[in-house]
């Protein structure tokens, strides 16, 4: 198996674990986030006992796709991580703050108060820097012989920034649909309230970042406009997507707002890979530049795909677990 096969192989892993991770921790990050806004600190322990028991489960999606760069696209770390090192770090730093007040937050009473704020800023933060990294990666990365020639501060721009926030707000709807679909009664309706507006947000930022970023990159713009490509399906089933969102909060459907933000997430994922493919170190570097041996590659793959239908298999059962709803008195802790 030469290197163009391997590696388009290792490319659809690293994105299915990173969508995956999106995903399944995105939904608590954005639980988070609406920890200050929740009716009272009843709503805050229902909404809490929802992700308890599946929370850290999750982050092992995250630890596959670190794992993946490392091994299997060894230049990513030359240049990437130095030059995403205070927004990755950010990340990781806040992760932590969310999750010790998972469990730290339900065995205090004086000092609860600070745990949700560690729970609301860990969440925030993380959320922020991950869409932060996402606008940096669009951006592109200053190289000068396969290393990284730029500032500790160039992920940093006012471009970044709007991918930040437009994160955080994503996140946020999908943490409201969530609640939607484990909850019900009061703490049901106030998230019915909250999607609307969330959901206005989202999409005003991705039209500003849609607008935006053909003029930080303009072989966005010639990929996209150069001429009529079916890849112009993506950002119309996203809008079809939130759409169907928008009807069924109104109909107070129960699963479909999350299924629905779900879809949202997806295929503008779809439309972020396809708007960089093949490059995995943009402006310059592709995943074959990238890419370790052959003979690494091929090694690692066939450990790797043993384990990803265990992880599949026990993250599917830990969500069919504690399926249903979660009502107040009840969950994990």
């Amino acid at each position: 198996m030469d290197t163009y096969v391997l590696s388009t192989i290792w490319a659809v892993i690293l994105a299915f674990s990173i969508i995956m991770y999106v995903l399944l921790d995105g939904f608590v990050l954005g639980m988070g986030m609406l920890f200050p806004l929740a009716p009272d600190e009843e709503a805050r322990d229902v909404m809490m006992n929802t992700g308890a028991p599946i929370w850290d489960g999750n982050e092992t999606w995250l630890v596959l796709a670190g794992t993946t760069l490392l091994g299997a696209f060894p230049l990513v770390y030359t240049i990437v991580l130095p030059a995403l090192y205070i927004g990755i770090f950010l990340m990781v730093a806040a992760l932590i703050f969310r999750g010790v007040a998972f469990e730290l937050r339900f065995k205090s009473h004086r000092s609860r108060k600070w745990w949700n704020l560690a729970f609301t800023g860990g969440s925030a933060v993380a959320a922020f820097a991950q869409g932060a990294v996402v606008g940096a990666y669009i951006l592109g990365f200053e190289t000068e012989s396969r290393t990284f020639a730029g500032g500790p501060f160039d992920w940093l721009t006012p471009f970044t920034v709007m991918t930040g926030l437009g994160m955080m707000a994503g996140l946020a709807l999908l943490g409201a649909t969530w609640i939607i679909m484990k909850t019900e009664g009061a703490i049901q309706e106030w998230a019915y309230r909250l999607v609307p507006k969330l959901l206005a947000i989202v999409l005003l930022v991705f039209a500003i970042v849609s607008l935006w970023t053909p003029y930080v990159d303009p072989n966005v713009w010639n990929r996209w406009f150069s001429n009529i490509h079916v890849i112009w399906i993506l950002p119309a089933m996203a809008m079809f997507s939130a759409a169907l969102l928008f009807w069924a909060v109104r109909k107070r459907r129960d699963r479909l707002p999350f299924l629905a933000t779900l879809s949202m997430f997806i295929f503008t994922y779809l439309g972020l890979l396809v708007s960089r493919w093949p490059y995995v170190v943009p402006p310059n570097h592709t995943l074959w530049d990238a890419a370790a041996s052959p003979s690494s590659q091929l090694f690692l793959l066939i450990g790797t795909l043993f384990v990803i239908p265990i992880i599949l298999a026990y993250t599917a059962w830990a969500y069919w677990v504690f399926r249903g709803k979660v009502r107040p008195g009840e969950g994990y802790h």
